[in-house]
């Protein structure tokens, strides 16, 4: 099993237009914990919101990266 960020713009579409760090996890653990280091960075570079893949399974989607 492989985890990986999908990074999105606010209406759900997949980033793509611009280079953003492409990690590949061994866990959900190490994939959230990598996120909260780096969702700022993420953020300034036009990422409004990210969705968690499980291989080809989505865990969890539309996560906001603005702080509440």
């Amino acid at each position: 099993m492989t985890w990986r960020w999908r990074y999105e713009n606010a209406n759900g579409g997949e980033v793509t237009d611009h280079p953003l760090p492409r990690e590949v996890f061994t866990s959900q653990a190490d994939a959230e914990s990598w996120l909260g280091e780096i969702w700022r960075d993420l953020l300034e570079s036009g990422v409004e919101q990210v969705s968690l893949l499980e291989d080809d399974r989505t865990e969890y989607t539309g996560m906001s990266l603005r702080p509440q």
